[in-house]
């Protein structure tokens, strides 16, 4: 097994609004091998885009803080870096495709200004050779007269077309690791199978790392090699595609799993996990999932597990594989 190239140890990123401390992400571990597509998986709330920004420290500051834990990008701890520090690894070695590229492309330049300034700061190239790699970039990511789209602006453009200038920008300084964050959100469908499949040409061709967060788990069956579902800001499963979809431990996992609907099924009405995520505080005890888990225990309300490896590579945290079923409630 290779070294991964991502590790993130124990990792605690909090809000301090009015309302409190939010511990958005509270002790989450997890590791990206090179070559791997990671899905990170979860509903909206439970901690998947900030463990993501956390990677690159793009979380603003304030309210944001990472108050522990280690991100490790081959084996360099990227936390304590300074500001001047990091910019030598984003864009570079990390690139991010953000969730909505109409608020992350600058309205005021243009799609070549963009790309071009990336790859002069970080490749140190002239300002025509540039344009030149960034027409190349545009033209790989599958846009047509990339001669003219270089010159127009994010608005002049289509959702579509403004996703694949941000995979552009992302890949146009072949980053050892891909992070995408919701990649086809508000894409058609067939504009999102595009988009997917770019993705994973980039990690076939290239044998780019990639960490996809999304909440669509046929998504995630189709692209990803390993998959890691996040509940209220915690790590509650871990394991191959083939064992998540399979073999599901948690709770929770198997709610998702259950909610996706089937063709070869008729159903009146889709399931839906009952409740809604917890509001996230410092004072919680017991399971983040226990008031809306049907094999609640009573010590579920009072102890949160431990995330334990029960097959080989296969980690779940979760009481009920620890205790008498005659104990459930």
């Amino acid at each position: 097994m290779s070294q991964p190239i991502l590790q993130i140890q124990d990792l605690h990123t909090h809000f301090f609004t009015d309302r409190g401390e939010i511990p958005a992400v509270d002790g989450v571990s997890l590791y990206v091998r090179p070559g791997e597509v990671l899905g990170v998986v979860g509903e909206s709330g439970c901690g998947k885009s900030v463990t993501s920004l956390s990677v690159l420290k793009l979380i603003p500051q304030p309210p944001g803080k990472i108050t522990g834990g280690s991100i490790l990008f081959k084996g360099q701890d990227i936390v304590p870096l300074k500001e001047r520090e990091l910019r030598q690894i984003r864009g570079n070695a990390i690139s991010m495709i953000f969730q909505e590229p109409m608020t992350s492309l600058n309205p005021l330049f243009t799609v070549g200004q963009q790309i071009g300034e990336t790859v002069r700061l970080h490749r140190g190239v002239s300002k025509k050779n540039a344009r030149v790699h960034t027409v190349e970039m545009l033209r790989k990511v599958g846009i047509a007269r990339p001669e003219s789209i270089i010159d127009e602006y994010p608005h002049q453009l289509s959702g579509g077309m403004r996703q694949r200038v941000m995979i552009a920008m992302a890949i146009s300084c072949n980053p050892e690791l891909l992070i995408a964050d919701e990649p086809t959100t508000a894409l058609d469908v067939t504009i999102q199978a595009q988009i997917l499949d770019l993705i994973r040409c980039l990690n076939e061709e290239y044998k780019t790392a990639v960490m996809l967060i999304t909440h669509d788990l046929g998504v995630v069956a189709e692209m990803c090699h390993r998959v890691t579902v996040m509940y209220a800001g915690k790590v509650v499963e871990e394991g191959s595609v083939h064992d998540i979809f399979k073999k599901p431990l948690h709770p929770y996992t198997r709610g998702l799993i259950k909610s996706v609907p089937r063709m070869k099924e008729q159903r009146k009405r889709l399931f839906s996990i009952p409740g809604n995520v917890p509001i996230l505080n410092t004072r919680m005890k017991g399971c983040r999932f226990a008031e809306r888990c049907s094999d609640v225990m009573p010590l579920c309300l009072e102890q949160l597990p431990e995330l334990k490896e029960y097959e080989a590579a296969h980690s779940c945290r979760c009481w009920l594989h620890e205790t008498p079923k005659e104990e459930v409630i």
